[in-house]
C-alpha cells in the first residue's frame, strides 16, 4: 500500500512522543525509549515499507515491539494513537517552550489560555510588552526572568562538541537535504571540514536551484527542533542533539568561494585575502558569484598556489609550502590503511569477542588486525594475567582458521611508574605487536614523567607509543613530560607514535605529531576499538594525521601485512 507517512515525518512523530512524555513526568526510560528509536529511524539506510512487510521492525537498533506498533501505524495511517493521546493533554507549543528556564507545563498552558502563546518568538515579544505580568501566576519579576532566560539561550555560547557527534549529525542533515529537488551540491564546512578534535557547531555549506526553498526543507527536518536565525542566504537551527546547526545556501556559481570562507581558519583566509592584496587578484569573498571559480582549487589556482587541503588551512606554513608547490600530495587517507590496530577484546574491556572484531574488520576490507587487550596491572580495565593470554592466544589460532585477515597477537602494556612494561620480558618477546601506554599516575612531574617514558623506551620490545600524552578531550590534559627529549629518543630507537583514533582521546596533537615528522618517526594510525563500531574510529586519526601533514609513506598501517609485521615486532 502506499504509505501515509515517510521515513523523516515518522522520525518526528516519535520524537515528538518522547518529548511529551518527557514532560508528562514518571516516564524517564520510556521517554528515552522514543528519542533513541526517533534517531535509529532517522538514520534508517533500508526502506522502512520493507521492514514493515517483513517484519522486520524490532530488528532495527533501539526499536522493540511497542515502538514499532507505532511506526507502523504511522506509516499505514499517517497518525499514531499515542501520539494523539498525549498532544490531547498538552497545550500547541509546549515542547518548544518548555526549553525557557522556568516555564513548566503548567505555565505554558496558562500562556495559551491568556495569550495565544505557543512560540519563544510571541513568548518574548509578549515579555517585551509587557503582557505576561497580568497573567495569574507571573507578575513582573517572571516576566523579567522569562525575558532574561529567553535573552541568554540566544546568547549563551555553545559548549564545544566532539567531532564524532558533530560528524554524525552533518551526515544525518546531508542525507536529509538530498532529499529535496532543490539541492545541487552539499558539503561540510567549519571546523568539521578541518578535522578539529572538537566544533562549537554543525556548518553545512549547499548550492541549490532555489536556496531559500533548501533552507525551508531543513526547517522540516525531524531532528531540528527549531528555527533559531534565518539570513538572505543561512539559516541555524537548534537541533535534539543539544546544539546548533547553520545551513549556508548560494546558488551554484557561488558554492565554490562560499565553501572556502566557510570553511577557515579565520588566520588561513586572512594569509589568501594578504597574497590577493599583494598580487593585485581580487577575490570572491563570502560566497560572492565568480563564474571562473567552480572549485575551491581554481581559487588557489589563480593565486599561484598548490590547492591547500582543508585538514592543513590554519596559518601553519601552508600557505607558504603552496606557493613553493612544497604541499605534500600524498597525506594519508583513510582508503590507504590496510590493517586495524589497537584492538581490545572481552578478553579485557572490549565489547565483543575477538572472532567478532576479526569479521567486522574483514568486513571493511581489512588485510590484518592487532589484538591488542590490556596488560595484568590494568585490573580496573580486566587486564589479561598469563594464563588467559594462553587461552587467548589459542583462541586466536581457532579464528585465524576461519578468515582471511591475519590476525596478530599483540597487547596494550602499561608503562609502569618505573619506566618497566608490563610482562615479564620472556612473555613480551613473543607477542607479534606490542602498544605501550600509560594508565595511571598521570600528575608525576615533567622530570619524572619524561624519565619513565625514556626508560621503557629503551627497550628494545618497545615499538609503539599508545595514546602519547595521556589526554582525554575536554576532560584531562595532556600529562606533563618533555615532549621533543622523548621523541629523539623514539628517533633513535626506531619506534613508531600512535595516532589514537578514539574520538576522545585523538593523541598526540598535530603539533606535536609534525615535531615526530621532522625527526622522520614512523606513525601507526590506531583505532583504539573497545568494540566492532569502534573500528569506524580509523577516520578520525586520519583526520588527525591529516592535520600533522603525515603522509602515506610514514604509517605503517599502510603496509602490507609482513611489512608491517617486520616494522612493529618486538626484537
Amino acid at each position: 500500500m502506499k504509505p501515509r507517512m515517510d521515513t523523516y515525518a515518522i522520525a518526528a512523530a516519535l520524537q515528538e512522543i518522547g518529548t511529551l512524555l518527557e514532560l508528562k513526568g514518571g516516564e524517564f526510560y520510556k521517554a528515552r525509549a522514543y528519542k533513541l528509536g526517533a534517531r535509529s529511524i532517522a538514520e534508517l539506510s533500508e526502506d522502512i515499507g520493507k521492514l514493515i512487510k517483513e517484519n522486520r521492525l524490532t530488528f532495527v537498533k533501539g526499536i522493540g515491539y511497542a515502538i514499532a506498533k507505532q511506526i507502523e501505524e504511522l506509516y499505514r495511517t499517517g497518525e499514531s494513537s499515542l501520539l494523539n493521546e498525549l498532544r490531547s493533554k498538552f497545550p500547541p507549543g509546549t515542547a518548544e517552550l518548555s526549553q525557557i528556564r522556568g516555564l513548566n507545563v503548567k505555565k505554558v498552558q496558562a500562556l495559551q489560555e491568556a495569550l495565544g502563546i505557543s512560540t519563544i518568538e510571541e513568548l518574548k515579544a509578549a515579555a517585551e510588552a509587557g503582557k505576561l505580568r497580568d497573567i495569574k501566576g507571573f507578575g513582573a519579576k517572571t516576566e523579567q526572568r522569562i525575558l532574561e532566560a529567553i535573552t541568554k539561550s540566544e546568547t549563551r555560547p555553545a559548549d564545544r562538541i566532539h567531532i564524532h557527534h558533530a560528524l554524525r549529525a552533518a551526515e544525518r542533515i546531508i542525507d536529509y537535504l538530498k532529499t529535496s529537488r532543490a539541492l545541487i551540491d552539499v558539503e561540510f564546512g567549519g571546523s568539521l571540514r578541518r578535522w578539529k578534535e572538537t566544533v562549537s557547531q554543525v556548518v553545512i555549506v549547499a548550492s541549490a536551484k532555489k536556496p531559500q526553498a533548501l533552507m525551508d526543507h531543513l526547517v522540516r527536518f525531524p531532528l531540528v527542533l527549531s528555527e533559531l536565525e534565518r539570513g538572505k542566504d543561512r539559516v541555524t537551527v537548534q537541533l535534539t542533539e543539544g546544539f546548533k546547526a547553520t545551513l549556508i545556501a548560494v546558488k551554484p556559481d557561488s558554492f565554490a568561494p562560499m565553501l572556502l570562507t566557510a570553511t577557515g581558519s579565520a588566520a588561513h583566509l586572512q594569509k589568501l585575502a594578504q597574497l590577493a592584496a599583494k598580487k593585485k587578484i581580487r577575490l570572491p569573498t563570502n560566497g560572492r558569484a565568480a563564474s571562473d571559480h567552480h572549485h575551491e582549487s581554481d581559487i588557489y589556482r589563480r593565486l599561484g598556489m598548490q590547492y591547500v587541503p582543508p585538514e592543513l588551512r590554519e596559518d601553519e606554513g601552508e600557505v607558504e609550502a603552496a606557493l613553493r608547490k612544497k604541499l605534500p600530495d600524498d597525506l594519508v587517507t583513510a582508503e590507504d590503511i590496510r590493517g586495524m590496530v589497537h584492538c581490545h577484546t572481552t578478553y579485557s574491556d572490549g565489547k565483543h569477542s575477538v572472532e567478532q572484531m576479526v569479521a567486522t574488520a574483514e568486513a571493511m576490507g581489512m588485510k590484518y588486525i592487532t589484538i591488542t587487550d590490556h596488560s595484568p596491572t590494568a585490573f580496573y580495565a580486566g587486564g589479561v594475567k598469563i594464563d588467559r593470554l594462553q587461552r587467548q592466544w589459542e583462541e586466536i589460532d581457532e579464528v585465524q582458521e576461519k578468515t582471511k585477515v591475519k590476525i596478530l597477537k599483540g597487547t596494550e602494556s602499561d608503562i609502569l611508574a618505573d619506566g618497566a612494561l608490563d610482562y615479564p620480558d620472556w612473555i613480551l618477546e613473543q607477542f607479534d605487536v606490542i602498544v605501550a601506554s600509560i594508565h595511571s599516575r598521570y600528575k608525576m612531574d615533567s622530570e619524572k614523567m619524561t624519565r619513565r617514558i625514556v626508560t621503557a623506551m629503551r627497550q628494545p620490545v618497545f615499538k609503539i607509543w599508545g595514546h602519547a600524552l595521556g589526554r582525554l578531550i575536554q576532560k584531562r590534559p595532556p600529562f606533563d613530560c618533555r615532549v621533543e627529549e622523548i621523541l629523539d629518543v623514539i628517533a633513535e630507537n626506531r619506534a613508531a607514535v600512535e595516532v589514537n583514533g578514539d574520538p576522545y582521546r585523538l593523541d598526540m596533537e598535530p603539533r606535536w605529531l609534525r615535531e615526530a615528522r621532522k625527526r622522520k618517526i614512523k606513525f601507526v594510525i590506531s583505532v583504539d576499538a573497545h568494540s566492532m563500531g569502534a573500528l569506524n574510529n580509523v577516520k578520525f586519526g586520519v583526520g588527525i594525521a591529516r592535520r600533522a601533514w603525515i603522509t602515506r609513506r610514514e604509517v605503517l598501517n599502510t603496509l602490507g601485512v609482513k611489512a608491517f609485521q617486520k616494522a612493529v615486532r618486538p626484537v
